[in-house]
């Protein structure tokens, strides 16, 4: 593989290969005008008087009132009383909504704070819903700018902690939104910069790459396919099919828009590396692994760093917040231990289960068969992948 050019402009790779329709995000706003809980506390009973006073003088719905709901709510949430600080959340939010518009800006900590609260007690579903609702209001309300960044980059990481969770009927739907949301956090960031090396543009490119990696990994699920032969598919499949075809193109786009921010000749090489053997091309892969070893092996602490990055083999996407197995922890407290071989092509070879804990039997058998399907860069010596034998790992799986 020639070495990449890092010269693509940046505007041209975000609206030509990212200039895909929009799926939008939705959900339906429910309201509640719950009485406030019982005050136990003397922060909270400072709140139910200050609320008490201001709707005698002003009435159940004087605009005060929401900055109120919330610091009680937040006062509530602290204590772990997240049932009834999601009441109080909601009270505030309708009583926002009738003051100053149906997406008004005064509405989106009290959404944040109900949001967490729905996670606290794991109703993951509700969450979801006031997610949506959520990036309605912020879309809406927010102008462009840091705050409108920030706001999609969160909307995306919690695409992904949906997907994760597996909510939703279609999993590949998170995906589409995960890539629209960097796209326009992207978008945003980019019209309010005058450089296209600006480092603001690194967040939601490193985004749309670790994006890249879940879409050029899916696992098509039964479900995705429930359309009989005579039915047209769904457009957001379509839509999905379309940016998992382009995925290695977008992918390495992504990486070259990185490097022209980020110029480090390794950590590029490094990049393309991973990326080329993810999707199978390990002629390309061994290449720009070679050109890193090659750059690493003229820097100081050479040998350091070359055993850091090529001394042993590395579970692919080697990216933050995307590692496809969990921490490797002390054998003394593992649920479980492994013992395997990754060959020179980056593949689990002769992988066997040590020890006999039967607590955690079907947690094993899962991480085993993912730890089967793992991609590894394999280990380097002299610019040569060589094969790693008798590795050993002890997890964690409750």
């Amino acid at each position: 593989m020639n070495k990449p050019s890092i010269a693509t402009p940046l505007l041209s790779i975000l609206f030509a290969v990212f200039a895909l329709y929009s799926l939008p995000l939705c959900a339906q706003e429910t309201t509640a005008n719950d009485p406030v809980p019982n005050a136990k506390s003397q922060e909270e009973q400072a709140y139910a008087r200050a609320i008490a006073a201001t709707e005698s003088e002003d009435g159940a719905y004087a605009a005060e009132l929401s900055e109120l709901l919330l610091g009680f709510a937040l006062e509530l949430q602290s204590q772990g009383r997240h049932r009834q600080a999601i009441a109080v959340f909601r009270r505030g939010i309708h009583l926002a909504r009738v003051n100053e518009g149906l997406y008004c800006a005064q509405q989106i900590p009290l959404l944040q704070g109900e949001i967490a609260s729905n996670l606290a007690i794991q109703d993951y579903t509700m969450a979801d819903e006031r997610q949506n609702y959520l990036y309605r209001v912020q879309t809406r309300s927010l102008e462009a700018g840091d705050a409108l960044t920030a706001a999609l980059m969160q909307q995306a990481q919690w695409q992904y902690d949906a997907y994760q969770l597996g909510l939703g009927e279609h999993g590949y739907l998170r995906l589409v939104n995960m890539t629209e949301l960097y796209r326009q956090a992207l978008s945003n960031v980019a019209a309010g910069e005058k450089e296209e090396t600006s480092v603001k543009l690194l967040a939601p490119l490193r985004g749309l790459l670790a994006t890249q990696y879940l879409i050029a990994g899916y696992v098509w699920q039964e479900s995705d396919r429930a359309f009989s032969e005579d039915e047209r598919p769904p457009k957001p499949l379509l839509q999905f099919k379309a940016y998992r075809a382009d995925s290695y193109r977008q992918g390495n786009n992504i990486i070259e828009a990185i490097a022209r921010i980020e110029p480090n000749i390794v950590r590029t090489q490094i990049m393309l590396g991973d990326w080329n053997l993810w999707n199978g091309r390990t002629a390309a892969a061994w290449q720009a692994y070679q050109r890193a070893e090659t750059e690493l092996a003229g820097e100081g602490d050479a040998q350091v760093k070359l055993q850091r990055v090529f001394g042993q083999p590395i579970a692919l996407p080697d990216i933050a917040g995307l590692a496809p197995l969990p921490p490797s922890i002390d054998p003394k407290e593992a649920d479980v231990l492994v013992e395997f071989t990754v060959d020179e092509q980056g593949r689990v070879q002769d992988l066997d289960r040590l020890g006999d804990n039967e607590e955690s039997v079907k947690q094993a058998k899962q991480l085993i068969k993912q730890i089967r399907k793992t991609v590894f860069r394999p280990r380097f010596v002299d610019g040569q992948p060589l094969e790693t034998e008798k590795i050993v790992k002890a997890f964690n799986v409750q």
